[in-house]
């Protein structure tokens, strides 16, 4: 299958970027291995601001006053001045933006079975008879699907990443599943003509968000989620199809800087009936996404 192509290794182990920020404040950057294909992220920043990827602690002389880098999950200072992952693990977000937050699905049987009730609610066709009963069908497959993908795919090949929902501090109430969207390693030439100079790229694909929770920039958090794993995987170049009559979606990858390139052949759409779709591409650049991310 595509997402069991050949080991792509990612050589850069660590990168370093100084963006200067609209209020003249500098933020530093550093992501580097960390164990089981995951990442830490260190950072700094003197500077306000909402929705970012990367959200670092405020400048203050007092040590009480710094919060951890939230993307680390649980953290703590050592004795540098970096913040450090303690032992206990928690998730790593990818993006954090509008009060969403992104990160990478793992084997957990509960949650997998929730992204695929997203899915199939997303991509199921209605039919005119016994509906619910091809419902589960189809959302039984897509839990198959989801199921192998997990298990077999190497983990800089094929990631699943689901946005969770707000959690309210004053009850007990646990995060949410409202989004998710595949990122997966592909190498097709028909697109790579599209890719100078790229021998590779991360092609996103099944993007859904749950209905009681859609026009709520949930999947501009996804979308900056896959440049942000575009980035970590050593990706120039991210691709994602969509059909030419769907304008809402169309727009929503404009906005996140996606480009139409090509579309399907006339032969595919005129002889077959198959609605058309557009090849769009959106080259990833991290001092781009840093900055735009701060700025947000």
């Amino acid at each position: 299958m595509a997402h069991l192509l050949r080991h792509h290794s990612f050589t850069s182990t660590s990168v370093w970027t100084e963006a200067r920020l609209h209020h003249q404040a500098y933020a530093s950057i550093k992501l580097s291995n960390h164990r089981q294909g995951r990442w830490k992220i260190y950072g700094k920043r003197r500077a306000s601001g909402n929705g970012c990827v990367v959200q670092c602690c405020t400048s203050s002389s007092s040590a009480a006053a710094k919060p951890g880098v939230e993307l680390a999950g649980n953290t703590e200072e050592d004795n540098n001045g970096r913040w450090e992952e303690k032992e206990e693990q928690e998730p790593l977000y990818l993006a954090s933006e509008y009060g969403w937050k992104v990160r990478r699905l793992e084997e957990d049987q509960p949650e997998i079975k929730k992204v695929a009730e997203i899915q199939a609610e997303a991509f199921h066709q209605p039919m005119a008879f016994f509906d619910d009963l091809f419902f589960q069908f189809f959302q039984a497959e897509v839990l198959a699907g989801l199921t192998y993908k997990l298990r077999n795919s190497p983990p800089n090949r094929y990631a699943c990443l689901v946005a969770e929902s707000p959690s309210d501090a004053n009850s007990e109430s646990k995060t949410e599943l409202v989004g998710v969207v595949d990122v997966t390693a592909l190498r097709d030439e028909a697109v790579l003509q599209h890719l100078q100079g790229a021998d590779e790229y991360l092609y996103v694909s099944g993007l859904a968000v749950s209905k009681r929770f859609r026009r709520r920039k949930i999947g501009s958090c996804l979308l900056k989620a896959c440049e942000m794993l575009s980035v970590l995987w050593g990706f120039k170049y991210l691709v994602l199809r969509a059909y030419e009559d769907d304008l809402g979606a169309r727009t929503l990858y404009a906005n996140a800087g996606y480009r139409v390139v090509s579309g399907d052949p006339p032969w595919l759409t005129s002889w077959i009936g198959r609605r058309r779709r557009v090849l769009m591409i959106k080259q990833s650049n991290f001092l781009n996404l840093i900055n735009s991310t701060f700025q947000s």
